[in-house]
């Protein structure tokens, strides 16, 4: 299967002198569908920030076999669409319609494209109709899904998501693990919750300390509970 993301011994410190990453390779492929987990502070949000360009280590990290850099940073969040914890980091537009036209628009998309690319992103996620609601007063499921929405507007080879069912009751996250077991595309997901790990990954890797600790199947990993207690995965 074609590599889609290719992580080589990425490292990186924050401004303020606070290292986050240490030396994590990485390989991702065509369809896989891999949950990062780990305590907090392990690294995972800033490793995803690295898939499109948010943050930038020079030639460490390839998306469908290229160096992410200035030159291709339209290309690349196109191809791998990032979708943040908070949903109001993502909706800012008076509408929802608006808000999910936004990727396309500035793609370059004519109008009609832009319109069947909101209502196919909007069907997909179960928020037809939704187009003219201000997202501001939806629920924080509803935002979510939106916010999906917004990324999947632009046709992404790869879904990023972190910490997708945060914050959300047992109906919201129950909506949004069976929407994230029907979407096609390689997904990458970020996240505490073990319950979503399980129904929508095949693939787990656990992150602590910036660096990687386990990558195996989620059976395996999951089934491991001296590894799940040792990096903070348990209530144990």
């Amino acid at each position: 299967m074609e590599e889609v993301v290719r992580i080589d011994n990425l490292s990186f410190i924050y401004p303020d002198g606070q290292p986050a990453l240490a030396g994590v390779s990485l390989t991702v492929k065509r369809g896989e569908r891999v949950a990062l987990v780990g305590p907090n502070g392990a690294g995972k949000s800033t490793l995803l920030l690295h898939l499109n360009g948010i943050l930038h280590t020079d030639g460490q990290v390839k998306v469908f076999g290229k160096a992410i850099g200035n030159g291709n940073l339209r290309e690349v969040r196109r191809r791998v669409g990032l979708v943040f914890q908070n949903p109001d980091d993502q909706l800012f537009s008076p509408a929802v319609f608006d808000d999910v036209a936004f990727g396309p628009l500035n793609l370059g998309y004519s109008e009609s494209d832009v319109r069947e690319s909101v209502a196919r992103a909007l069907e997909g996620v179960g928020m037809a109709g939704f187009e003219k609601r201000s997202p501001h007063h939806l629920s924080l499921g509803e935002k979510k899904r939106i916010a999906i929405a917004t990324v999947l507007a632009m046709s992404p080879e790869v879904l990023v998501l972190d910490e997708p069912t945060a914050n959300l009751d047992p109906r919201g996250k129950g909506s949004l693990i069976s929407l994230l077991r029907q979407l096609p595309m390689t997904l990458i997901v970020a996240s505490h919750d073990l319950e979503l790990v399980r129904a929508v990954c095949r693939r787990v890797v656990i992150l602590d300390g910036g660096k990687i600790v386990a990558d195996g199947t989620a059976e395996s990993v999951l089934e491991d509970a001296a590894l799940l207690k040792a990096h903070g995965l348990t209530g144990d």
